[in-house]
């Protein structure tokens, strides 16, 4: 009986081992992965729990097969260099790489740009930031301009902003960012929906980091379906104050972890790619039709994992119950806003910001549109000319200049030619040429032009104006 106790440990202990060494050979590309968890801020309150979800993110990851970077605590030269180092690490991984990167961390919006915070920024003002933090743009672009087969990116970054010198001009959370706009085979991923906060929890983890550690382990799972449940499982935890977001335009398919056993897939040979949910682009009608007689619980659940505008405008119709209704409520008009918000900025006109004004005088993001707004109109009406001698030109009132009459052509004159043989030519006296009005109003000097522009992106659904008047 001994015996027979002892072979059946042994070939339980063997079947653990093959099963640990087939789940990374079950994919054939290379992984290779950047985890940075920023706690011990130093000009403002630290945050206990982002070390504690990068070591988390780290072990996991590194159980999918990745090799993982580990960085903490980064100040923006640091941070800066550890980019640059992880890209070039993916770049000698090769084309067939999946790079991910998961942050931990404060992250903030400023002019509708989003950026990581490093641990030594001491912002005094609203302008402080881009010159101390590092651009979210920055990051994502570095990784697009290596060869890959998909990049990741985790940002569990949209905690409360926490420099008071800056609250008034800092929008809420982290603006969209659209996939769909740059190269195929970006995700992005945030830890609540664009223009909101999320928790850092009250456990080691924060909310988001602990259903995704839970969520990602669940083998042969698609990525999209992964963070659909990651959505589902932060908003129950956070009674609805928290929903994720992400954006993708993955053209392969992506699983943490496959199946136990799993063949490995040829060398070179691209995965299938991911069939589409049968809910995408689904318009409100056809929600509406989904949603009726299911439980309110049931088909809170249901729009809460797609995520998308019709989806929530069907269920408000629908069920007027509280607290979903409200929930649901409360989030649709937030995404109003952040689809609003995205398409003024990637106009960037005038014109864009005040009409975002008009719908929004109320918003978090009406100061920001204000400045934007006087940004462009500098740009567009230029600066006023220098004379470089003289300095900037009065700035009083000038009269207008009346137009300068017309000349009349001169008339055709025969002129002799000194040569021997008397030959006469035809020419023809240029007229005079007019003095341009500009000059005469504001004399001769150097015209100096203002120009500024901004990024933007949108969400992954389609723009369009939003029921009751809401755009989308």
């Amino acid at each position: 009986m001994f015996h027979l106790f002892r072979r059946n440990r042994l070939l339980a202990s063997g079947a653990l081992l093959l099963f640990q060494l087939a789940a990374p050979a079950a994919f054939a590309e290379n992984r290779v992965a950047l985890v940075i968890g920023q706690s011990a801020y130093r000009s403002v309150v630290a945050l206990p729990n982002p070390a504690n979800d990068a070591q988390k993110m780290t072990e996991m990851l590194g159980n999918a097969g990745f090799k993982v970077t580990t960085a903490a605590d980064l100040s923006q030269n640091d941070m800066r260099q550890t980019v640059s180092d992880f890209a070039a690490k993916v770049a000698a991984s090769g084309p067939d790489t999946v790079a991910l990167v998961f942050y931990a961390g404060h992250g903030l919006q400023i002019d509708g740009e989003n950026y990581l915070v490093p641990v030594d920024v001491d912002p005094k003002r609203d302008a402080d930031i881009p010159l101390q933090a590092v651009r979210l743009n920055d990051l994502l672009n570095t990784l697009a301009a290596v060869p890959t087969r998909m990049r990741i990116v985790m940002l569990d970054a949209c905690r409360n902003n926490p420099f008071p010198g800056i609250n008034a001009a800092a929008g809420r959370g982290l603006a969209i960012v659209d996939t769909k706009a740059g190269a195929a085979g970006s995700f992005i991923s945030y830890s609540t929906s664009p223009g909101a906060v999320a928790e850092d929890g009250s456990g080691a983890n924060s909310p988001y980091t602990t259903a995704l550690l839970s969520v990602a382990k669940e083998p042969n799972l698609p990525i999209e379906e992964a963070f659909k449940r990651v959505r589902v499982a932060v908003n129950q935890a956070t009674d609805g104050r928290q929903i994720p977001w992400e954006s993708s335009s993955l053209t392969t398919e992506f699983k943490f972890f496959g199946e136990a056993g799993a063949a490995p897939r040829p060398s070179g040979e691209k995965a299938a790619a991911p069939a589409k949910a049968p809910s995408a682009g689904r318009s409100m009608e056809e929600w509406r039709k989904e949603l009726r007689g299911k439980d309110p619980k049931v088909a809170y659940d249901l729009v809460i994992s797609e995520d998308s505008v019709p989806a929530y405008e069907a269920f408000v119709a629908l069920f007027a119950q509280p607290p979903y209704n409200m929930r649901v409520r409360v989030q649709l008009e937030r995404r109003y806003v952040m689809r609003a918000w995205a398409t003024a900025v990637a106009i960037n006109t005038a014109s864009s910001y005040q009409a975002f004004l008009a719908s929004y005088p109320d918003s978090d993001l009406a100061v920001t549109a204000r400045k934007l707004r006087e940004r462009v109109l500098n740009r567009e009406f230029g600066a006023q000319p220098v004379n470089v001698a003289l300095g900037p030109m009065c700035p009083c009132p000038v009269e207008p200049t009346k137009p300068l009459k017309k000349k009349e052509p001169t008339p055709t004159k025969r002129v002799k030619r000194a040569e021997p043989r008397g030959e006469v030519i035809q020419t023809r006296r240029r007229p005079e040429p007019g003095i341009p009005p500009e000059v005469i109003m504001q004399g001769i000097g150097i015209g100096i032009g203002i120009a500024g522009g901004l990024s933007g992106g949108g969400h992954r659904e389609p723009s369009g104006p939003a029921p009751g008047g809401h755009p989308h």
